[in-house]
């Protein structure tokens, strides 16, 4: 069993996959939190591996990206007290298969990395992917599998909290469902229309503009916590992956490890 760790800025995702099969097992989300301790966080990864019907006693190999530096050896550690065994970390040196475009390449993020390896994979070029957590980031392969670039858009939750926090009068929200038209009747309805419908307006704006670049055969693939209630309201077709970062993440530790 292969254990497969996405640190972000405000979750960290863990996944674990059986390696004979190669198929996920399960997919979990911790809260991202700077001050644990490495026993804290293998308390809590001992836990969920339970939590879901497994042992530490079974893992064979683990792999992190992480775009919080400081936490990348807390978790490394975490895992070597419950179990010694070989831990890649997404970075300078491991084998991609990527292309990658950019100016200065080093710069390219390693969820970012994780994201495009899997596209790669799973889906027909050219491709874009919009991960949305924290920030919302696009990233581009085109038809001959280069990353060609991307951008980097305030995440809808940050935009959310920019709003609440600079009016008195605005309230905090859930966007786990948009309302039922656009033209809101109340206050929180006006809020989540312009939230999620003006993020799916400029979502749909933004791949015209890409398509224009990449081709009319664009392939667009969104992950991330929350692109699901967002993607839906979409004009474009564009498809769900929740488990994009972590089948990346299997996919780089297999070609490392072969």
């Amino acid at each position: 069993m292969i254990l497969t760790i996405d640190i972000g800025n405000s979750n960290i995702t863990i996944g674990a996959y059986c390696a004979e099969e190669e198929q996920r097992l399960f997919l979990s989300r911790i809260g991202t939190d700077r001050k644990k301790m490495p026993d804290e966080y293998a308390i809590m990864i001992n836990s969920i591996l339970r939590l879901y019907g497994h042992r530490a006693e079974d893992l064979e190999g683990a792999i992190i990206s992480s775009v919080v530096p400081p936490l990348s050896a807390t978790l490394k550690s975490a895992i070597l007290r419950l179990k010694d065994m070989r831990i890649l970390t997404v970075g300078p040196g491991i084998k991609t298969g990527l292309n990658i475009l950019l100016d200065n390449p080093a710069q390219l993020g390693a969820d970012l990395v994780c994201v495009s390896v899997a596209a790669m994979e799973k889906y027909p070029l050219p491709s874009i992917v919009l991960d949305m957590g924290t920030a919302t980031t696009i990233s581009a392969l085109d038809r001959s599998g280069n990353f060609v670039g991307g951008s980097i858009i305030p995440g809808v939750r940050i935009s959310l909290e920019a709003l609440t926090s600079r009016t008195a009068q605005l309230p905090q929200i859930e966007l786990d469902c948009p309302p039922r038209s656009v033209i809101g009747s109340n206050t929180i309805d006006c809020m989540k229309s312009g939230v999620m419908y003006g993020t799916a307006g400029m979502i749909d704006g933004i791949i015209r503009r890409y398509r224009a670049e990449l081709g009319d055969d664009l392939t667009v693939i969104a992950t991330g916590g929350l692109s699901a209630p967002i993607t839906r309201l979409c004009e474009n077709e564009v498809i769900q992956d929740e488990n994009l970062l972590l089948d990346g993440l299997y996919l780089l530790y297999r070609k490392n490890t072969k």
